[in-house]
């Protein structure tokens, strides 16, 4: 048990399912996994255990931003040993190729948070993707004939951004997208030395301004889902 998470040792799997949103993690447990467990009620961030096809699996709802992430991402690598955590959360696209319901797999992720400054000061770390999960990633997407886009996506402290054109200038180098987590995910994974991948889906477009519903984002999006529980 740790100071956000209720679980007992051993109730979570060695690799975890990391959506922000908690009704998205108890749609994935329920859609997707056989034999599930509610292992976490705490602050109403639910995790759950089960299997899926076999392997065992846990998802945990991780909230919106660094700060809330972090918590978690450390609990489960520091708590429960916890080897391969997979963020599967929604973006905006910046880029006009980059459409609705599409999928990403982050390679990098740049960041607007102060979160590795703090650490690095003057000196800029760039945050990466565990390879042998992106290179699964990448070639079950492709023996499924799932559309995907790979890059660097930008993960920001702010969504409300006083400044409606300050995506443009992440987009021109181009940057497919913002989210708000993976740039704390990567960095707090190659600290401990464990695996970590960020796939995405679109859920809303600042090049377009089209959007999904809040439905749509608590319980769709197969795909990013699909090729995560199957790379591990």
């Amino acid at each position: 048990m740790s100071v956000h998470i209720e679980a007992e040792k051993g109730a979570i799997a060695e690799t975890v399912l990391l959506p922000g949103d908690p009704l998205r993690a108890q749609w994935i447990a329920n859609t997707f996994l056989d034999d599930v467990v509610c292992y976490n009620q705490v602050r109403g961030m639910l995790g759950f255990t089960g299997y899926y096809k076999g392997k065992r699996i846990s998802v945990q709802a991780s909230g919106m931003g660094v700060p809330s992430a972090l918590i978690y991402y450390h609990e489960l690598i520091n708590d429960y040993s916890v080897k391969n955590l997979i963020r599967v959360g929604t973006a905006g696209s910046y880029q006009k190729h980059v459409k609705l319901k599409d999928v990403i797999i982050a390679m990098a992720a740049s960041s607007t948070s102060a979160i590795n400054s703090s650490k690095f000061g003057h000196y800029t770390y760039a945050p990466t993707a565990s390879y042998n999960l992106f290179e699964k990633a990448v070639d079950y997407a492709k023996s499924k004939n799932i559309p995907i886009h790979a890059g660097n996506v930008l993960t920001a402290d702010v969504f409300y951004d006083d400044n409606p054109e300050f995506y443009k200038t992440w987009a021109d180098y181009g940057v497919l997208c913002v989210e708000m987590e993976t740039a704390g995910l990567y960095s707090i994974a190659a600290k401990h030395k464990v695996n970590a991948l960020s796939i995405l889906t679109i859920s809303d477009s600042l090049v377009s301004e089209e959007t999904t519903s809040t439905k749509d984002r608590e319980s769709t999006f197969d795909n990013m889902v699909n090729i995560a529980l199957n790379i591990v």
